[in-house]
C-alpha cells in the first residue's frame, strides 16, 4: 500500500545518507517511476528531498533539515507492528512483516519479541475476502471502477461502483463507493460479492463525502423501530451496539431504538434472538412480524 511504502522510504532515508531510486524500487518491489512519484508525494508533504545525478548520486534528505531519527517510540512502533500484523492476517502472507523489517531490521526483531498484542482480522475462510481486498485495493490505487454480482435480501444484482474505502467494521469487511445503479454512495459486504472484476473504466471526478460510520447501521433508516431485548442477552447487545445507545425498563430489560436497511432483514435479525426480543413499535411492524411467525409455525 502506498502509505506504508512512503513510511518505509522515509525510514530508509533517515537511516542512510543517500539511496538510489533503483534500490528503493527493488526493496519495495515497485517500478522506478512509482518511486519517483512517491518522492514527489513526500516533498508535497513537507519533507525536503533532493536528488543527485551521476556516480554516487541518489535521493537524500536536504542538508540542514533536522528531523528526529527516532520518530516513533517503542510503544508507537509496537502499535504500528500490531497493525501490520493484522494486515498479514487478511492476506495470509508475511508481506507486512517484511515491510516492518525493511523499516528497521533490529527494531523489528526487538518489537516482535516484546509485542503482546495479536490482531487477526481474517474471516473463517481467508479466501472469501483476501483476494477481493487485494483487487479492490489495486482498483483504488488505479482510480478504477469495479464490477461484481451482489447478493442482497431484495435479490441478486450486477453492480459497478467507484470504490473509495475498504472498511472493517461490525466484524466484517466492506467496500464503500459510488454505485452507478443507485446513483449514490453505498456500502457492500465483501462476502456477498462474486465475479469481482477491476474494469478499464476510471472513476469520475467527484467531491467525495466523508464516510461516517453509523453505529446503529449505515442506512438512511428505511426501518425505524424500538425493540425490547431480554436482559439475558445484554452481552450480545453490548457487543453489537455498545452501551451509549441503550435504555432500560423497570425490570432491567434493554430498550433500543435503531434503523435497519429493510423489513425482511430486520425481521431475520430479531428472529436470531428467539423469544428474547420483542418489537415494541411501530405497530405495523409488530403485526407483520406476527404474520411471519405464523407462516414459520405452519412449517412445523
Amino acid at each position: 500500500m502506498k502509505l506504508e511504502r512512503l513510511i518505509g522510504i522515509l525510514s530508509i532515508l533517515l537511516q542512510k545518507e543517500k539511496v538510489t531510486a533503483i534500490e528503493l524500487a527493488e526493496t519495495f518491489e515497485v517500478s522506478h517511476r512509482t518511486i519517483l512519484r512517491d518522492v514527489d508525494a513526500l516533498c508535497c508533504a513537507g519533507i525536503p528531498l533532493v536528488t543527485y545525478k551521476g556516480k554516487g548520486g541518489g535521493i537524500a534528505i536536504m542538508d540542514g533539515y533536522k528531523m528526529d531519527k527516532t520518530i516513533f517510540s517503542t510503544k508507537e512502533m509496537q502499535a504500528i507492528l500490531a497493525g501490520l500484523q493484522s494486515l498479514d492476517s487478511i492476506s495470509g502472507t508475511n508481506r507486512y512483516r517484511q515491510l516492518m523489517e525493511k523499516l528497521s531490521v533490529d527494531a523489528a526483531r526487538t518489537l516482535y519479541a516484546e509485542n503482546h498484542i495479536l490482531i487477526d482480522l481474517s474471516a473463517w475462510d481467508k479466501l472469501a475476502v483476501s483476494d477481493k481486498i487485494e483487487q479492490i485495493q489495486f482498483a483504488m490505487e488505479q482510480d478504477a471502477v469495479i464490477s461484481f454480482t451482489y447478493f442482497a435480501p431484495n435479490g441478486d444484482t450486477v453492480r459497478t461502483i467507484e470504490p473509495y474505502h475498504l472498511i472493517f467494521q461490525w466484524a466484517n469487511w466492506y467496500v464503500w463507493g459510488y454505485c452507478n445503479l443507485r446513483q449514490d454512495y453505498r456500502m457492500f459486504k465483501l462476502t456477498r460479492m462474486v465475479n469481482l472484476t477491476v474494469t478499464a473504466e476510471k472513476r469520475k471526478e467527484r467531491i467525495v463525502p466523508v464516510y461516517v460510520c453509523d453505529k446503529l447501521r449505515h442506512t438512511d433508516g428505511e426501518v425505524e423501530a424500538v425493540v425490547r431485548f431480554d436482559k439475558s442477552v445484554k452481552w450480545r447487545i453490548m457487543d453489537e451496539f455498545g452501551l451509549e445507545h441503550l435504555k432500560w425498563d423497570a425490570e432491567g430489560n434493554i430498550l433500543l431504538s435503531f434503523t435497519w436497511s429493510d423489513e425482511p432483514s430486520f425481521y431475520r435479525y430479531i428472529l436470531t434472538f428467539g423469544n428474547q426480543a420483542e418489537i415494541i413499535s411501530p405497530k405495523a411492524y409488530r403485526e407483520r412480524f406476527c404474520l411471519l411467525l405464523q407462516e414459520i409455525a405452519k412449517k412445523y
